[in-house]
């Protein structure tokens, strides 16, 4: 019986939205993998715009939901509309956009809050004990999520790694290859491109992380 998963994604774009390779890559390991997949974002404005070709900001607005379209194909839908009650397991793909847009830690750092929305979805697959994968800077939001004592990895960055620390999260060191798993939590997270230096490079870590939490999905099954 195949797995329903949710994956939030935060716009589009590395810079100021969700990464898209790494967005590409876990849908497609998904699909693999005989997963359904339905994607949500925030009806929300992106923090801002960035021209990803010269690094600086554009002087217009986006929305995060529309944004997000893009990538999905149009099929996103609202996080609003999600109910973890659906769904087996959640995934959310890195990108600026998860510390911009799903929550402020690009700007507030260790003193960040989720997006109301997102948080509320969240810490629902938590409660529930229902399988979520972190991938790149989106562990960030982990200890906000699942409170103290969560484990998880945003890679070997000395100063992001401090931050998750300082907010209650216990930083494991990780390969661009490997996984991070809390197993009392269930909770799996993988660097991608906080150390990728190629899309293969962060699809060794992804596919990891996606197998390992449709691996989880299955642990209750009679």
């Amino acid at each position: 019986m195949s797995k329903k998963v949710a994956v939030i994604l935060s716009g589009c774009g590395v810079y100021d939205g969700a990464e898209i390779y790494e967005s590409v890559i876990t849908l497609l390991r998904l699909d693999q993998r005989g997963a359904q997949v339905q994607c949500f974002a925030p009806d929300i404005a992106q923090l801002h715009v960035i021209n990803h070709l010269t690094g600086e900001e554009m002087p217009e607005a986006r929305n995060v939901l529309v944004e997000s379209a893009r990538i999905a194909r149009g099929e996103v839908k609202d996080i609003r509309e999600a109910n973890a009650e659906d769904f087996d397991a959640l995934i959310i793909p890195g990108g600026f956009g998860s510390a911009k847009n799903l929550s402020n830690f690009a700007i507030e750092g260790t003193g960040c809050t989720v997006q109301p929305d997102v948080l509320t979805l969240t810490e629902a697959f938590a409660e529930a004990g229902k399988p979520v994968g972190l991938i790149c800077i989106s562990p960030a939001l982990a200890a906000k999520i699942y409170g103290p004592g969560v484990t998880c990895t945003i890679g070997n960055d000395t100063d992001t790694a401090t931050a998750l620390n300082k907010m209650g999260a216990t930083h494991k060191e990780c390969a661009v290859s490997d996984i991070v798993e809390d197993k009392a939590r269930k909770l799996v997270s993988t660097p991608a491109y906080m150390l990728a230096q190629s899309i293969s490079e962060a699809a060794s870590g992804i596919n990891k992380l996606v197998d390992r939490v449709l691996e989880l999905t299955h642990e209750n099954d009679a």
